[in-house]
């Protein structure tokens, strides 16, 4: 049997997933790993486990637009447009009329060799 999945990760860290079914079986983890062992526990008890199981995991990134950038980096929103106009800042995976959308896993990647660069200029 095959059981098509889609997961997430939370604002807070923690991970959702959800069996794509009439009646959907839900799970949460503090990890990936964990929220799929809990779904996979969840699916036995309900009898639906029973047997070989394959699970089609769908993964569902968590985006940021210019305030969530705001909040990783521990900037304001003036300052994430500030480098944004000046190139500085990642390209955005979609520009909307509400405004633009990264990766969170983006925003934070470039928070942490933003970061290095500051340290290394302070130490010389």
């Amino acid at each position: 049997m095959e059981l098509r999945v889609t997961i997430r990760e939370e604002p807070s860290g923690k991970w959702v997933a959800s069996s794509g079914e009439e009646a959907p079986t839900r799970a949460t983890g503090a990890t990936m790993e964990r929220c799929l062992a809990n779904l996979r526990r969840a699916l036995d008890r309900s009898g639906r486990g029973a047997g070989p199981v394959t699970l089609v995991v769908k993964v569902v990134p968590r985006l940021a637009g210019v305030a969530e950038a705001a909040g990783i980096m521990g900037w304001d929103k003036r300052r994430v447009i500030t480098y944004i106009d000046r190139g500085s800042f990642p390209e955005p995976l979609q520009s909307l009329a509400s405004g633009r959308v990264w990766f969170a896993s983006d925003i934070e990647r470039f928070k942490d060799e933003w970061t290095a660069r500051r340290r290394k200029r302070k130490r010389a």
